[in-house]
């Protein structure tokens, strides 16, 4: 993962999202901390790094006028992650050594990442944990661990914190047992959900928290935010800027592709030219390739996919402005482009959804794709 500026769990580190800092630290000093809240909004917004701040604040001994001090024993223990009223929930995976894993299992691996860079995705997140191929979620064993920190007494701090990160990844039996504990809350708990898929929370607890959308962040802070990083071309960051839309990721996916992005991008490319050469034993090797790649990359694939159709057909249309590809997507978009056409734009985009959802559904992958590539060589020639 590219390296960002160094974070330290400071309101000062987000970046961009003053508004939101304001109302959080405003809601402390008033004394109306709501004990459950929904830190919801499109990835790469900086949803997880607000919530990190808002915690270390709210436990701050020594509050200033915007942040935390800094200095505090709860500000200390905070930076390094290791405050003893602070916990984690966040998709997980089986292993040999974790049959039946919960979020504690994997705590030394998720500071490790948030203290590298908060701003990441799931896809990165199962990657730095050494594999991609599985489909991280969250347990129905994590709730009985939830209950058992959260009915002891606070240590240090007047709160007790749980950051649950990417509750929509919750199992239906875990999700039930959150619900009664945000409903009776033990006396001084803090609930901070950081969610980019709010619907596919259970809607009993969505009610019962309070919303906090995230928007995404602002050309001026997102540019003085590329430019504290060491090493980059500072020439390309008004590009960055511009591709990444507000979305913090895409900006430094785009200084320093990862292996992901450079991976979706081989694969349409592949499935494409096979598609117009109308090469069906390749496309059926394609599509085994791709049913092995785990269900969160498969996922990823088609939203690059369906991104890439849409911007060529933007491209098409002689509308450079409007048009957000990096130099490698737009270099081959040159000769691609003109097969993305207002006759077959819908009925791509479609595939790519209908995708998404078969794979969210747990259908066969393999079937999946090899249906989707199939599709192509019709699509590609209208």
């Amino acid at each position: 993962m590219q390296k960002a500026y160094f974070w330290g769990m400071f309101f000062n580190d987000v970046i961009g999202q003053e508004e939101i800092k304001k109302r959080l630290i405003r809601s402390v000093k008033e004394q109306r901390i709501s004990h459950a809240q929904l830190f919801t909004g499109p990835a790469g917004t900086g949803k997880l790094a607000l919530a990190l701040a808002f915690a270390q604040y709210v436990s701050c001994r020594n509050r200033g006028e915007t942040d935390s001090c800094g200095e505090c024993p709860s500000c200390r223990k905070y930076q390094k992650m290791a405050h003893p009223d602070l916990h984690f929930v966040f998709p997980v995976f089986p292993t040999k050594e974790f049959k039946k894993p919960v979020s504690d299992d994997f705590l030394p691996r998720w500071r490790e990442m948030v203290k590298k860079n908060p701003y990441f995705t799931l896809s990165q997140w199962l990657g730095f944990i050494e594999n991609e191929n599985a489909q991280g979620l969250i347990y129905e064993r994590e709730s009985d661990s939830i209950m058992r920190k959260l009915n002891l007494k606070s240590f240090e701090s007047e709160y007790k914190v749980m950051i649950i990160w990417l509750p929509e990844k919750m199992h239906q039996a875990c999700s039930n047992k959150l619900l009664k504990l945000i409903e009776e809350p033990p006396n001084k708990t803090l609930f901070l959900l950081v969610s980019e898929d709010e619907e596919s929370i259970i809607t009993t607890i969505r009610s019962r928290a309070q919303l906090l959308k995230v928007p995404f962040i602002d050309k001026n802070s997102m540019k003085s935010a590329l430019e504290k990083i060491e090493g980059i071309d500072k020439e390309q960051i008004p590009e960055a800027v511009h591709l990444a839309s507000g979305n913090y990721i895409k900006a430094l996916e785009y200084l320093n592709p990862d292996e992901d992005t450079q991976f979706y991008f081989t694969k349409f490319q592949e499935m494409m030219r096979f598609a117009y050469k109308r090469e069906v034993k390749e496309l059926v090797d394609w599509a085994e390739e791709m049913g092995r790649i785990g269900r969160d990359r498969q996922k990823s694939f088609f939203s690059f996919a369906l991104r890439l159709v849409r911007e060529y057909f933007v491209m098409n249309m002689k509308k450079p402005n409007l048009v957000y590809l990096n130099n490698k997507e737009r270099n081959w978009g040159k000769n691609f482009a003109p097969f993305i056409n207002e006759r077959n734009i819908v009925p791509f985009a479609k595939e790519f959804e209908r995708g998404i959802k078969h794979i969210s559904m747990n259908g066969n992958a393999r079937i999946i794709f090899l249906d989707t590539a199939l599709r192509m060589v019709r699509l590609i020639k209208r």
